[in-house]
């Protein structure tokens, strides 16, 4: 008769090991998935589509995962990119990216903003590039800036 016990015991020694990797590889792909916020004003919703649409292989390639505002939200969908819509940007939008910088799931932030024109909901943008100078968290405000941030990050 074959002795199994000693390998019983291998197993008893191993699987928790296992159990423990498994964890880390699980703990190490959420670290390095990224939560990218897009916003656009609407004089530079085409300028957003544009430059996604030139970092696309990018974006693709490392799996990067987009939320946006509303209305921005639905220019990028058009364009044949996944993204989640939150609410418009006057109505909250910018509130509920700012809540999710502040809270450590958001890990970059590109707002192309139109600085030449007036935005009733300025507080909320105030408030949302504040939080990204708090918590340390990258903002771009337009094209240039966006890319450098995005090929500094995945140069590979």
């Amino acid at each position: 008769m074959l002795d199994y016990s000693k390998h019983i015991l291998t197993l008893h020694k191993i699987i928790p090991h296992w159990f423990f990797l498994i964890q880390l590889f699980i703990d190490l792909s959420k670290l390095l998935s990224m939560l990218i916020a897009i916003i656009a004003h609407d004089g530079k919703k085409a300028e957003m589509v544009q430059f996604l649409n030139e970092q696309a292989d990018i974006l693709h390639k490392n799996e990067i995962e987009l939320i946006s505002t509303g209305t921005t939200g639905e220019k990028v969908k058009k364009a044949g990119f996944k993204v989640t819509a939150l609410l418009s940007g006057p109505l909250g939008g910018d509130a509920q990216i700012a809540a999710k910088v502040a809270d450590g799931t958001c890990h970059m932030v590109i707002f192309f903003r139109d600085p030449l024109e007036k935005h009733p909901h300025e507080p909320d943008i105030s408030m949302l590039m504040r939080l990204c100078d708090v918590h340390d968290v990258p903002l771009a405000t337009n094209p240039s800036s966006a890319a450098l941030l995005i090929k500094g990050i995945y140069s590979n």
